[in-house]
């Protein structure tokens, strides 16, 4: 090597350095999630699942086109998160669900992968975006979780979008609540023909990507579960339980019952996996998914990317609202296992 020229022997040498460095120069990946659940394609009519599939695709090609333009993964992440919150269809933003008292309280939290800083928020009822919280939370303030009128009060010092809480009103999430609250009060009311092909009573929405740089950046935002009472918070806002990123192994964002998910630690878990056992991302998360949290009595799934820009999924529930745009360019949208 010492008689080639300098510039020559520098040129292999930094080939060398990123052949064996694979998180370096990497491919770009996309996934995201709208929720895992009892969704059943016997009751969705076809409108409806082009709506749900159309929505799934403009977030997932929104971020995917940011990431191939040169654009950060954190970037990307807040995009696709951003439509879906935006979106009447998913249970986050603006068609969230409703708590006991009928209104929406909204959790979100978002990680970055290569100095594993985070922000998070919970508990928030005037915030449109909430994904945009937990960023200005990661990127501007010393905590790591704001909860409720403190995080709000960040938000409008932050210049971050207020609206009324009746902003995030929909009609099929009200009902929702009052079939919820009926069964509690021993009553029944019939499911809406326009609901009933997901009668879960809670999802999620989240995004995985991967940069250009190597760097894994993971989000999550969800209203949470419907009818919850007394300050009820789930994974979803938790660092480890909803989301986590270590742009060395993997980045997740989970969705599902997040008392499980906050017990079981599964984000971090698979993380955890995929460095100490030497693991694939899809074995790891399928050994917390399909066999951990059903052991608990967990149900619900997860969206991941490992170093080398792999997508993955898992999930035990019988459909689970997702997308993906791998390192080849190769896009699938899928809602049912």
């Amino acid at each position: 090597m010492s008689s080639l020229p300098n510039h020559l022997y520098l040129a292999i040498m930094s080939l060398f350095f990123f052949w064996s460095n694979p998180a370096l120069a990497s491919d770009t990946a996309i996934v995201i999630h709208g929720g895992a659940g009892t969704i059943l394609k016997e009751k969705m009519s076809e409108s409806v699942e082009a709506d749900y599939r159309q929505a799934l695709k403009l977030s997932v090609t929104t971020g995917h086109k940011i990431l191939e333009t040169g654009g950060t993964s954190t970037d990307a992440v807040i995009a696709a998160i951003k439509i879906m919150e935006d979106s009447p269809l998913f249970n986050a933003g603006r068609g969230a669900a409703f708590n006991h008292d009928g209104k929406v309280e909204l959790d979100a939290s978002i990680m970055n992968g290569d100095d594993l800083n985070a922000g998070a928020t919970t508990g928030v009822q005037t915030v449109r975006n909430p994904i945009l919280l937990a960023l200005a939370i990661l990127d501007n303030s010393p905590h790591v979780m704001l909860m409720g009128r403190g995080a709000e009060a960040f938000a409008k010092n932050q210049g971050l979008e207020s609206v009324e809480n009746d902003y995030f009103y929909t009609e099929r999430r009200y009902q929702q609540l009052m079939r919820a609250q009926a069964v509690k009060d021993g009553t029944a009311l019939s499911e809406s023909p326009d609901d009933d092909f997901e009668p879960q009573i809670f999802s999620t929405v989240g995004a995985v990507a991967i940069d250009r740089n190597g760097t894994i950046v993971a989000g999550t935002s969800t209203g949470g579960m419907t009818n919850k009472r007394f300050g009820r918070i789930g994974d979803s806002p938790i660092i480890g339980a909803g989301t986590y990123a270590d742009s060395r192994y993997c980045g997740i964002s989970a969705t599902g019952h997040g008392e499980y998910f906050i017990r079981a630690a599964v984000s971090y878990d698979i993380c955890a996996q995929v460095n100490y056992k030497k693991v694939t991302l899809q074995k790891a998360a399928d050994e917390v998914i399909q066999n951990k949290l059903v052991r608990m009595g967990g149900e619900g799934g997860i969206i991941g990317i490992d170093a080398r820009a792999n997508i993955s999924y898992s999930f035990n529930t019988p459909g689970m609202y997702r997308a993906g745009i791998d390192k080849t360019g190769k896009i699938e949208i899928a809602i049912f296992r």
